[in-house]
């Protein structure tokens, strides 16, 4: 893991905006909610079989990234730059020792936007404006993963569903999209805090935020105090889990709640939120499985680049495998996302829909016993359909914009009238491979002057 230290010498690129005169502002619609403001709940769907969601998050892969070619996608194997160059897309594994940066700046970079207002009408070729890490190739951000490392992944989507048209509900890295696994907003934030990665930062620990209009705000701390799946479901006696690497720990940046300030420092954030996340396994084959649940990688079996390793399609095989097996098949569905683009080409446009999102492109695979068989959906989806789905599925309110927008994949990627599927194991998963507990200081937590990547 030494490799990770070397995007702390990475060139960083700096993207100046303007002001920006196109209007672009919100809907009526409310943009975030607080807990006082929060609509009746939803009536549960007591049709669904569904008693447990698992939420599965992988990070920093495009699309096109890591399904080059599946069939019934929509993929391209080149792209173009601002120059007007056409570029063939070459081949990357998985383990890599430098990263591409994805924060809002390489957003409105990579979609070279037609109008005014950043990110809105992309060009989609603003690739090679992005920065990179040392030691990255020419034209680094056009490139995919080689089929023989994905085949897990490929493995799930013939027996399930993979969604073609998924989009990151948030612009830009890791920190945000984080904050809208479980909150579907994330108070304007945008980028990464000045150093921790949450509630545990103090009061010195600002992010900045956007306008409307895509411009830079004032700061505000990186500790929120906005309602989320987690203080719904407490309140309607539905349990829940995020399991998530110990803060400064391995994958610790990843665990969302550290930035919620009523779990951070109420008594859920000991109860409900677990390190390290093998203890999933333990619990699950002991019988233990929340109604909802969230499981955050290591950094070795995170699919991230820049950390060296390839064992995340195997690792998440082996989380499924887990789940498939076990006395809970027959009522879970269980999603699997990539949260942010993580800097790479996707030939998609993303879709417009408010200052924070759509982002990039990214892959979202959708698993249950009443899952369609091979099936990739056209329907757009964003990460706050993950949620949308669990609020529907137990008569939970939403929780902000953006999720109360979303599509909920219960009556498309579903169908709860079939006889429940049998599951087949998944080969090559063998769990005890890639659960590597490290507890060392992450090193995304404190950023060198010209570090470029955000998680």
């Amino acid at each position: 893991m030494n490799t990770l230290l070397k995007v702390a010498a990475s060139v960083a690129v700096v993207l100046v905006l303007g002001a920006c005169s196109a209007s672009g502002g919100l809907s009526n619609l409310r943009e975030g909610t607080d807990s006082r403001s929060l609509p009746p709940p939803a009536k549960r769907n007591t049709a669904s079989p569904i008693q447990h969601v698992v939420f599965i998050i992988q990070e920093n892969r495009s699309f096109n990234n890591l399904f080059m070619g599946y069939p019934g996608a929509k993929t391209q194997r080149y792209g173009y730059d601002t120059t007007g160059a056409k570029i063939v897309l070459r081949s990357q594994g998985l383990a890599q020792d430098w990263d591409i940066e994805h924060f809002s700046q390489a957003f409105f970079a990579a979609c070279d936007s037609q109008k005014s207002l950043p990110g809105t009408h992309c060009k989609m070729d603003g690739w090679n404006n992005e920065g990179a890490g040392i030691g990255s190739p020419t034209n680094y951000a056009y490139a995919y993963v080689p089929r023989i490392e994905t085949k897990p992944y490929w493995d799930i989507a013939k027996q399930y569903v993979l969604a073609d048209k998924m989009f990151a509900s948030s612009l830009d890295g890791s920190f945000i999209a984080h904050q809208y696994d479980v909150a579907a907003y994330a108070s304007r934030a945008v980028d990464s805090p000045e150093s921790a990665w949450g509630c545990e930062g103090g009061p010195s620990d600002t992010i900045q935020r956007l306008t409307a209009k895509r411009t830079y705000a004032s700061s505000i701390l990186a500790c929120f105090d906005n309602p989320t799946i987690g203080s719904e479901a407490d309140a309607a006696g539905v349990s829940w889990h995020f399991y998530a690497g110990s803060v400064n720990g391995d994958g610790g940046v990843w665990s969302s709640y550290q930035a919620d300030s009523p779990i951070y420092n109420g008594p859920d954030w000991t109860t409900d939120v677990i390190n390290p996340p093998s203890q999933f396994l333990t619990d699950i084959a002991a019988g233990t499985l929340a109604n909802v649940t969230w499981i955050t990688p290591t950094y070795e079996n995170s699919d991230h680049p820049d950390v060296d390793s390839s064992t995340g399609p195997a690792w998440v095989a082996s989380l499924v495998d887990a789940i498939g097996t076990s006395k809970f098949w027959d009522s879970t569905a269980i999603f699997i996302m990539w949260d942010d683009w993580g800097g790479w080409f996707d030939p998609v446009k993303p879709v417009f829909e408010d200052y924070d999102g759509l982002g990039f492109r990214v892959p979202l695979l959708m698993i249950s016993p009443y899952a369609k068989q091979g099936y990739v959906t056209e329907v757009q989806y964003e990460t706050s359909s993950v949620l949308r789905y669990i609020e529907d599925n137990f008569g939970l309110p939403p929780l902000a914009k953006s999720d109360e927008r979303a599509d909920d994949p219960a009556t498309d990627a579903f169908d709860y009238n079939q006889r429940p599927r049998t599951f087949r194991k998944f080969r090559g998963s063998k769990p005890n491979a890639y659960w590597i507990r490290r507890d060392r200081m992450s090193p995304w937590h404190a950023k060198p002057a010209g570090f470029i990547g955000d998680d």
